[in-house]
């Protein structure tokens, strides 16, 4: 099928607009709902710093604008996200917390919108349509990026903004110790770098005894270079099929079961 190049040209298939928001990036893009493909390459633009609530809605409208779009938009935020209103802020400014953000983008945008938490946005998009499809029993996915990003399934079902990239560990926040931008930042190898993802996910199986480990995030389009390092975990350790476009997917998504079109089935 060729990309649609009008907003009537979207309506013809299940489409919303998904928009990922990161710590570093902020990249849209329009999303076949049905099948969970983009269906516009998409763009991708710098978060500014500092990543201030106005700062950030700014390049979010431009990204939406880029498409044409009117209608629904599913955005992502690296957070917990509760009715719409942003509660933690970690890597991202602090004038987010507790922000009603549904209601500042839906004021910018003219537009209907979800907020949803990123990684849960990854996990819903991974298990409707990814590594996680047809899974039962527990699934935790996990977004290597500027942070870790988490999202814990039982039987299809999300268990929302668990945030396990903050857990303590050896004293740090996990994600001080084994985020994808730690392994740029301290020049890591990847083998060094899996080391430290795998004391991580033992942690985390210690906790919750998953059957599955979904990597998301950049990394997933790595994996080959630090999975076969990762030893001594119990769980099946699979790559995200979506990779990086996750968090879009997942946010159309979200927004398509708000606003009535597709709702998200149950996985």
């Amino acid at each position: 099928m060729a990309y649609p190049r009008t907003t009537a040209d979207y309506e013809r298939v299940e489409t919303c607009l998904g928009i990922d928001i990161g710590g570093t990036g902020i990249k849209g893009a329009p999303v076949d709902t049905a099948a969970g493909r983009l269906l516009h390459d998409r763009v991708r633009q710098l978060t500014p710093q500092p990543s201030a609530p106005d700062a950030v809605v700014d390049v979010v409208c431009d990204v939406v604008a880029r498409f044409s779009w009117r209608g629904p938009v599913g955005i992502t935020f690296p957070g917990v996200v509760l009715d719409g209103v942003t509660h933690t802020a970690a890597n991202v400014d602090k004038g987010w917390v507790d922000l009603d953000a549904r209601r500042r983008f839906s004021e910018a945008l003219h537009a209907p919108v979800t907020v949803v938490n990123d990684a849960d946005a990854a996990g819903i998009a991974e298990m409707r349509f990814g590594a996680g499809r047809d899974r039962r029993g527990t699934v935790l996915v996990l977004t290597f990026g500027t942070g870790i990003g988490s999202a814990l399934f039982h039987d299809g079902v999300l268990v929302p903004n668990t945030e396990f990239g903050h857990l303590e560990l050896n004293g740090h926040e996990a994600e001080h110790h084994a985020a994808g931008n730690v392994r740029e930042e301290h020049g890591l190898s990847w083998d060094h770098w899996a080391h430290r993802v795998q004391h991580y996910l033992r942690h985390l199986e210690m906790l919750f005894s998953p059957s599955l480990f979904i990597i998301g995030g950049g990394v997933s389009k790595k994996a080959e270079k630090f999975l076969p390092h990762i030893k001594h975990v119990r769980a099946e350790i699979v790559p995200a099929a979506l990779h990086n476009d996750a968090g879009i997917v997942g946010a159309a998504l979200a927004a398509r079961a708000d606003h009535g079109a597709v709702p998200i089935p149950k996985c």
